[in-house]
């Protein structure tokens, strides 16, 4: 049983529509990236999954619950962008004080920030926190009662890189342990490298769904590879490849994905006039516009 599945799932505000029929399912232990401009629906998506807002038509299940019933909420954790803690608080006491909320030992507090990387922090007051460890504050609490679902809206979001890749480092901890993983966010390259599927959203509509890799082979677009010719032999490559010149010594081509087998072994036949090459595969950035730029069924 999928711990989320929405079917046929439309939603509109003000005669508006925000969401179309979207189809989507999330199984335990994987990480789904859900990637959108501004508009595009990805909040009013995440909060029909939490149950805060009714979808229009549509059906939805969470941990085969209805979306926002007790069994559903009781599986389920929220990251927003911007969390806000108490100031005056520490972290140890902000955490005990939504464990009680969520009638659990507030024993727990301390292991729960161990987790997110905060135990030498735990007795200082939030308000001399970083950001990231406000997130992880953050984190902390939405790890309360062992979630098996977590819904993670742009949770990165001004965080410095080694912030960002302790959090991750976190959030693959989870999904190996069995949570499922719904985040938003417009740092393509890093969603990329550290989730199992992709999903864009374009004007409230499902436009792809997919890996990365199978997202790549839909779109189809090129690959570019890059060498490095040896001195004064940038002509000849260039010209035996019939490709361009970038500066003095590289050398520039796109092929498509089908033929990049072939023009390595032409570039292999010329390996005493190179000294390297590239292979650049299209990024998620351009997927991303791909399919979010296509015009709508």
């Amino acid at each position: 049983m999928p711990t989320v599945s929405l079917s046929g799932v439309s939603k509109s505000f003000a005669g508006q529509e925000a969401l179309h029929e979207v189809a989507l399912t999330i199984e335990a232990g994987q990480r789904v990236a859900l990637l959108g401009h501004n508009g595009a629906g990805k909040s009013t998506l995440m909060k029909i999954i939490l149950g805060l807002l009714p979808p229009d038509s549509g059906d939805i299940r969470v941990l085969d619950a209805p979306a926002g019933s007790a069994a559903a909420r009781a599986g389920v954790a929220y990251l927003p962008e911007n969390v806000a803690f108490h100031p005056a608080l520490s972290a140890l006491e902000q955490i005990r004080l939504y464990l009680r909320l969520r009638g659990q030992s507030p024993d727990q507090a301390a292991p729960l920030l161990a987790r997110v990387g905060l135990s030498d922090a735990a007795g200082r007051r939030i308000g001399t926190y970083s950001k990231g460890m406000r997130q992880r504050v953050g984190l902390a609490q939405a790890l309360i009662g062992r979630p098996r679902l977590l819904v993670l809206d742009e949770p990165t979001s001004g965080l410095d890189p080694v912030s960002r890749h302790d959090f991750y480092t976190i959030l693959d901890r989870l999904a190996l342990e069995g949570a499922a993983i719904l985040l938003s966010s417009h740092a393509l390259s890093e969603v990329a490298a550290r989730t199992d599927r992709i999903v864009i959203l374009s004007r409230g509509r499902v436009m792809a769904d997919d890996t990365l890799a199978g997202l790549r082979r839909r779109a189809a677009l090129p690959t570019r590879i890059q060498i490095a010719a040896r001195p004064d032999t940038a002509d000849r490559v260039a010209g035996r490849l019939a490709a361009g010149r970038r500066n003095g010594v590289m050398v520039e081509l796109d092929c498509a994905g089908e033929d990049k087998i072939d023009r390595l072994a032409d570039i292999t036949a010329m390996a005493a006039l190179i000294d390297d090459l590239e292979v650049i595969p299209p990024s998620l950035d351009d997927i991303y516009n791909h399919f979010s730029r296509r015009a709508h069924p």
